[in-house]
Order: structure tokens, then C-alpha cells, then sequence
């Protein structure tokens, strides 16, 4: 019967081009619709590594002090101090600019044993850990004792690790960073910190010391669940009647990620309608030509009809030349579509192509049937001695 089928359908492949054409061009859009989704569905649930909820993000803006490193140390110290006085906040910690979610970043190349990566750097403090709440894979946090280490210390995210020393062990490994060696002695979660929809990307955290704390101008700080509105201007006061800042301003974490999340989300949210009405015309244009076919073929179905051919045999013919059909477009869609993890476009792994074109596959086979069901139904239900008739 397939054989039968295949044979109908090839013998009218110049009538049948353009459903063929237009059923290819569907799985294509709908191939990197499910591209799209994969990917970033994949990307979401991956661990973030940190809590973001209750945390706040204030930056200090052009600081009005003088740029020496002791007066920015001892400015730091004066708003710490006032700001843990206030009990609403948990924990705070300096920090340089490229905090969570937001659009700043800071990024630099590492080396070791002649392996290069490039990772963005965090600069941060002992109670950055317990401001996001961030998970230790393996051995420690900056604590007192890096103080009197003679080797800088740093933490590596999961990603890096994996990057860099692969399988192997991290801790107390000596990483080449700006020109110096420095010591691994922890290894924390991938951060994924740019958005729930991107990939963690790998990220080193070291401590802020005196030769960097003049560029230190922003603080996250963990708050109570009570923590309002009215608390939060009661924060900006605090932090302004304590020292002399320009464009001050404090964002919560939890704002900034609804932000990051719409440059994926809106663009995606598009692309699903403008596709949405492709494949809408799609299926009337299937629709309308197996109608079409029908009325065209009323004298050969009420002829099966007439020697014997059930209704349900009739409907399933008009069925399978659809799925036939279907079938022309997706060996030439499949061809195009294999050609992605192949060549590595847009380097994304092999298994987000694959997966994709799994479904999209599936998808088309679904709304060719499901746009066969009822006019194969139709032809079931014509009269031979009407269509006889009619001829």
C-alpha cells in the first residue's frame, strides 16, 4: 500500500511541488523554532550557582572622595559599619561592577601549562559567598588566612574548572592572571549570571585588595524578606548622609533579571508569532488542496466506493498521500537540517540539532494528518451512486 502511495504521488510530483515546497520551508521554520527552544530550555535548567531573591545591587556612582587607596579603604569601612548597624541587612559585600544580571563586564585571559581561557573576573570580598548564597564544590572560601599567603588567592566557577583543568584537580593549581601567578584554593557552581536563558560562561573571583579597591564603587547587599520600599530609602539616606556620591542608585537583582530575561524572551516571543502565521497558512494551504483533490476525484472514490473499498480505506489513502507528501519534504528538510551539527553552525552541541529536528519532524507529521483527518472523512462519506452519477 505504502509502495502504491509513494508510486501515486511521484507520478503527480509537477502538481504536487508546491504543497511539497511549501511543507519543506515549514519544517525549516519550524526546525530552528524547536532549535531555539532546545537550546534555551536547556540553558534554564542548568544550575544558576548563587541565590539573587532579597538581594540588592547599590552602586556608589563617581565617588567624590580622593582617589587614595587608604581613604577609599577607610570610606568603605565608615559605610560598612553604618549600613550592618541597620538589622534589615543580613550580609553585604564590596564588589567591582559586573554584578549579577547586569550589562557591565569584565573579562580577561588566563593560562595554565600553556591552555588559555577567557573568563570574566569577579573582585569581591570574604562575605560575597553569603551575599549570594554560592555553593562550594571543592575546597574553600577567601578567608583571614589568605592575608599573610604569599601567592594571591582566587576562587574558579565549575565551568572554568572544567575548561581549564578538565577532569583533573583545581585546588592549589597555580593560574597565570594578568601577568602573575595566583593560587586556586576553592571551586564554586557555574555562575550563570548574564541571563536564565544563556549558558554559564567560565568565571574567576579574586579578592580586592589595595591595588584595585579605588575602582571598588558597588555593594550587594542580602536583605531581610521584609524589606520594603520604605526600608530601601531609608538605605539611599543612609548611604548618601555617609559619604559624597554622584548617581547613586540601588536595583534589585530580581528586576535586573526580569530585564536580562526579556532580551531573550520578546525576540523569541516574535520570532513564535511570525512563524505561528506561516505554519497557519501552511495548513489551510494543505487543507485547501486535499479539498480541492477531493472534488477533483469524486468519480474514482465513488468507483472504490462502488467495487468495494470501505470508507475507512478511502479515508486512510487521502491520509497516507498526505503523509506522503510530508515525507518528499522532510528527506530534503532532514538533509539541510543534518548539514547544522555537522558543520558546527552557531557552535551549538550536536544534541540541540538533533533534538530539534526529532520534533520538528514529528510536528509536521502531526499537522499533515491532523489537516488530512477531515477531508479524508469527507471522501469517506461520498455516495458511489452519486458520484457515479455525477460523471
Amino acid at each position: 500500500m505504502l509502495k502504491h502511495l509513494f508510486k501515486l504521488i511521484w507520478n503527480k510530483k509537477k502538481e504536487n511541488f508546491l504543497l511539497i515546497s511549501e511543507v519543506l520551508i515549514s519544517f525549516m521554520v519550524i526546525f530552528a523554532v524547536f532549535t531555539l527552544l532546545v537550546h534555551n530550555y536547556r540553558n534554564y535548567k542548568l544550575p544558576r550557582g548563587f541565590d539573587y531573591e532579597q538581594v540588592w545591587s547599590v552602586s556608589l556612582g563617581d565617588l567624590g572622595e580622593s582617589k587614595d587607596k587608604d581613604s577609599v579603604g577607610l570610606m568603605h569601612e565608615n559605610l560598612r559599619n553604618a549600613l550592618k548597624s541597620l538589622p534589615q541587612i543580613k550580609e553585604l559585600s564590596f564588589t567591582s561592577s559586573n554584578v549579577p544580571f547586569s550589562s557591565s563586564m569584565y573579562r580577561t585571559r588566563v593560562s595554565y601549562k600553556g591552555k588559555e581561557l577567557n573568563t570574566d573576573i569577579y573582585r569581591t570580598e570574604m562575605s560575597y559567598k553569603e551575599v549570594l548564597q554560592m555553593q562550594l564544590v571543592s575546597g574553600r572560601w577567601f578567608s583571614a588566612e589568605d592575608n599573610a599567603s604569599a601567592k594571591k588567592s582566587l576562587i574558579i566557577d565549575k565551568c572554568g574548572k572544567e575548561q581549564l583543568f578538565g577532569s583533573g584537580e583545581a585546588i592549589g593549581k597555580m593560574i597565570s592572571l594578568d601577568g602573575e601567578e595566583q593560587k586556586v584554593i576553592g571551586v564554586v557552581e557555574s555562575f550563570k549570571d548574564k541571563s536564565d536563558f544563556k549558558a554559564p560562561e567560565p568565571a574567576i573571583f579574586t579578592r580586592i585588595d589595595t591595588g584595585n579597591i579605588k575602582n571598588i564603587a558597588n555593594i550587594l547587599i542580602r536583605v531581610t524578606a521584609g524589606a520594603d520600599a520604605t526600608f530601601e530609602g531609608k538605605v539611599y539616606k543612609l548611604i548618601a548622609s555617609t559619604m559624597k556620591s554622584s548617581n547613586l542608585e540601588i536595583k534589585h537583582l530580581s528586576d535586573l533579571r526580569s530585564s536580562k530575561n526579556k532580551e531573550t524572551t520578546i525576540p523569541m516571543i516574535i520570532f513564535f508569532i511570525v512563524a505561528g502565521f506561516l505554519i497557519f497558512n501552511v495548513a489551510l494551504g494543505i487543507f485547501g488542496v486535499l479539498w480541492y483533490n477531493i472534488n477533483k476525484r469524486r468519480g474514482e472514490i465513488g468507483l472504490r466506493r462502488a467495487i468495494g473499498a470501505t470508507a475507512s480505506s478511502v479515508s486512510g489513502q487521502l491520509v497516507g498521500e498526505a503523509v506522503v507528501l510530508a515525507t518528499f519534504s522532510l528527506i530534503i528538510g532532514s538533509f539541510f537540517a543534518i548539514q547544522f551539527p555537522l558543520l558546527n553552525v552557531f557552535d551549538l552541541p550536536a544534541s540541540v540539532y538533533l533534538t530539534a529536528q526529532f520534533l520538528a519532524i514529528v510536528f509536521i507529521y502531526l499537522l499533515v494528518i491532523l489537516c488530512a483527518l477531515y477531508p479524508g472523512k469527507q471522501a469517506a462519506a461520498i455516495y458511489p451512486a452519486v458520484a457515479l452519477h455525477e460523471e
